[in-house]
Order: structure tokens, then C-alpha cells, then sequence
């Protein structure tokens, strides 16, 4: 930290993205199922939005969060995995600093999106379960529009400082940084100075945002337990369960990768520095492949508009 004071230092002009470190040799075979992955997400949610645009009787607040959930699990992998291919495949390494920090934001303003997004589903499941008669009342048009607003308006503010802080750090260690894409601790951990407003400030993201969130969904499903285990019969308890295990098939499979990988991040001193990249891929990529499967199967209505639409182009 002395040489730090001693020293003028600028914002570099490049960073270099290494990969995987240490699994170079392996980085094509690594591609195979990234990109397969990677395909089935671009296609899958699209084909969500599509059948959700198409069929009017979809039009309503679960698709609509659904639609919301597809586009930011299509920006989120958008965001990582081409450039992560092009290092791959290309060797392609570099990375312009303003764009570095641009991906930065997009990749976690859009986990912050992903996070509100479905503490709103639990919402709207803990309406048409605990209060069906006003579901439609409560959560009409207008209001869901609102909330939706509020998703993104959230996501957008409290990720802002991720980039001002990193633009304002100055760099000298190295200017290369041992992952596939710009992840926030990974870019500063480079910087020559205190940053411990910024290790703050991940963990205040970590722990009150997405944290409040779970503990939100927690206390709604609570709630949809009870209403659901006094149903008077076996049918409608199944019933009601069925609406919801989507949702939470859904909601694992976002929130086990992302507190796993930034728990290790920052606590797993001993764990190997591939594993950390892998698993911070894994959060990226795994859940935007996972939530239209996880839609597709188990929501009745986008199950049988799909079979429909298959049966309808073969005949």
C-alpha cells in the first residue's frame, strides 16, 4: 500500500480476462456444454415469450413476471457468455476498461432484477393462494406495472455504485484478472488502494438485499403453507402445491448458486481459484437454461399452448 502512495496511477485502457486459471488447457472441452447451455436459455426464453405474447389467456400478473424473469436471464447470460466463448475458442482476452465495467453493472443489476422478481412471483402466488376472490383486484394491470417499475428502478440505483467506485480505484498490480468476465470483487481486487467500500458495499448487497428478499419469500410461502394444508380435501391441497412448485424449483435453482459462489468468494480461502470461476459461471448460466424447462413442464398452460403448437405445425 506504500508503493500505492507513492505513485501516480491511471485507469487502464484494457484488462485482460484469463479464463479459467489453471483449466486452460481444457477451456475448449469447457465450451461444449457452456454453449450448449447457453442455446437452450436463448431458445427457451424466447419461446416463453413468445407463447406468453401470442396467448391472450396468459395475459395476466404470472406471465407477466414470467416474461420479466425470461428477459433478464436472457441479458444475464447475454451479458458473459459470448465473451466467454471468444476466450475460449479465440483466445480473445481482452476486454476495453469502460466495457469491463459496463458488463459489471449489467451482470449485477440484472441478479438484483432477478432477485425482486421473484420475491413478486411469491407475491402473486400468496395472493391467488391466501386470497383468490381479489387476486384479480389486487393485482391488476396497473399494479403489476408498478411493481415492475419498482423491480427495475431497484436494480438499477443500488448497483450504481459498483462501476463509480471501481472507475475511481487506481490500478498497478497487474491489469489481468483470473476469470471468464468482469466480476465485480475480481476487478477490485486489482486496485491499489483501500477498497474496502467496496467489499462493504457487496456484502451490504449480499446479505440485506438478496437476503431481505429470501426472508420475503420465505414469510410469503409461510403463509401459502398454511393456506394450502387447510384445504378440506387431499385434491386441492396437490392443487394448490402444483401452482406454486415451479416457482420454487425456479427460485432454488437462482438463489443456491449465487449465495454458494459469493460466500466462497469471500470466505473460501482455501478454495481452488477454478472452482470460484466455475461456480460463478455456473450462477450465470445454469438458472436461465433451468427456469423455461422448469416453466415449460410444470405450468399446465404454457405445457399444452406448446404441445399445441408443435401438433398444429405437424399437421
Amino acid at each position: 500500500m506504500s508503493d500505492c502512495n507513492k505513485t501516480n496511477f491511471t485507469n487502464p485502457s484494457t484488462f485482460i480476462l484469463l479464463g479459467i486459471p489453471g483449466l486452460e488447457a481444457a477451456h475448449i472441452w469447457i465450451s461444449i456444454p457452456f454453449c450448449i447451455m447457453y442455446a437452450i436459455a436463448v431458445m427457451g426464453n424466447f419461446t416463453i415469450l413468445f407463447i406468453v405474447k401470442m396467448e391472450l389467456s396468459l395475459h395476466g400478473p404470472m406471465y407477466y413476471f414470467l416474461c420479466m424473469l425470461a428477459i433478464t436471464d436472457l441479458v444475464l447470460s447475454t451479458s458473459t457468455v459470448p465473451k466467454t466463448l471468444s476466450i475460449f475458442w479465440f483466445n480473445s482476452r481482452e476486454i476495453d476498461f469502460s466495457a469491463c465495467l459496463t458488463q459489471m453493472y449489467f451482470i449485477h443489476c440484472f441478479l438484483v432484477m432477478e432477485s425482486g422478481i421473484f420475491v413478486a412471483m411469491a407475491f402473486d402466488r400468496y395472493v391467488a393462494i391466501c386470497d383468490p376472490l381479489r387476486h384479480s383486484t389486487i393485482l391488476a394491470n396497473p399494479v403489476v406495472a408498478k411493481i415492475g417499475l419498482a423491480v427495475v428502478l431497484r436494480g438499477v440505483m443500488l448497483v450504481l455504485p459498483y462501476p463509480f467506485l471501481a472507475r475511481q480505484w487506481p490500478y498497478y498490480r497487474t491489469y489481468i484478472i483470473p476469470h471468464t468476465y468482469c466480476e465485480h470483487i475480481a476487478v477490485v481486487k486489482l486496485a491499489c488502494a483501500d477498497t474496502r467500500v467496496s467489499s462493504y458495499y457487496g456484502l451490504f448487497m449480499v446479505f440485506c438485499v438478496r437476503g431481505l428478499d429470501m426472508i420475503f419469500i420465505a414469510v410469503s410461502y409461510i403463509q401459502i403453507l398454511r393456506a394450502i394444508f387447510s384445504l378440506p380435501t387431499k385434491d386441492a391441497r396437490l392443487k394448490a402445491l402444483g401452482t406454486c412448485s415451479s416457482h420454487l424449483c425456479a427460485i432454488l435453482a437462482f438463489y443456491i448458486p449465487v449465495i454458494f459462489s459469493s460466500l466462497t468468494h469471500r470466505f473460501g480461502h482455501n478454495v481452488p481459484l477454478h472452482f470460484h470461476v466455475l461456480i460463478a459461471n455456473v450462477y450465470l448460466l445454469v438458472p436461465p437454461m433451468l427456469h423455461p424447462i422448469i416453466y415449460g413442464m410444470r405450468t399446465k398452460q404454457i405445457r399444452g399452448r406448446l404441445l399445441w403448437l408443435f401438433t398444429h405445425k405437424g399437421t
